[in-house]
């Protein structure tokens, strides 16, 4: 029975239904809005071998921030469902992820704490449509939610496209390491619970 995680979630300004399997080998099938958001989770699910279904709708003819940000929240609910009482997981997390000239790091500790730490100077303001400072949004609410520290940095670059894909690449192998079960059946902490 593999870790497995599903949300349903409407408001006034979105209606969200992710399913997330940290057991997976890294299927998708992704329905939402924001196309840049959907190459991005299409990406995470990918890079970190997760089966990934998102079904959204949101008011995005006001903007995406409310669509991005509840996809954000949704993923994080799934994890924190799907990793259960994290026992025997690695806990903690580190991939550098090179996209041709950008390198990004990204390190986690499901910690059962929600904490963002994010460094990225994204020379543009948008790729496409889709507004750069939504990345930061995204994160933030699957942190908090997951109950997830992550440390997200782009160390260097200089086209935003590929900053963001090397964020998401690094977030994806990272999440990937912490959330192998390959230690003795028990919660990696001298507390005895995360």
């Amino acid at each position: 029975m593999g870790r497995r995680g599903e949300i349903q979630r409407t408001t006034g300004e979105t209606d969200i239904e992710l399913v997330l399997d940290l057991d997976g080998e890294g299927r998708r099938d992704l329905e939402l809005p924001v196309p840049f958001l959907r190459h991005m989770l299409d990406l995470f699910a990918k890079h970190g071998r997760f089966d990934l279904t998102v079904r959204a709708a949101g008011d995005i003819g006001v903007d995406d921030h409310h669509t991005v940000e509840d996809i954000g929240i949704c993923l994080g609910e799934a994890f924190r469902r799907a990793i259960g009482d994290k026992r025997g997981i690695r806990r903690y997390g580190t991939r550098y992820a090179p996209m041709d000239e950008t390198l990004a790091r990204a390190v986690v500790d499901v910690s059962g704490r929600g904490l963002l730490v994010f460094r990225a100077d994204f020379p543009a303001e948008r790729v496409g449509r889709f507004a750069v400072e939504l990345v930061e949004e995204f994160f933030r609410a699957f942190a908090h939610h997951a109950g997830v520290t992550l440390h997200l940095e782009v160390l260097y670059g200089r086209n935003t496209h590929h900053m963001v894909e090397g964020m998401f690449k690094a977030f994806a192998g990272a999440l990937r390491e912490a959330v192998l079960q390959d230690g003795p059946p028990e919660v990696p902490s001298t507390k005895g619970v995360l």
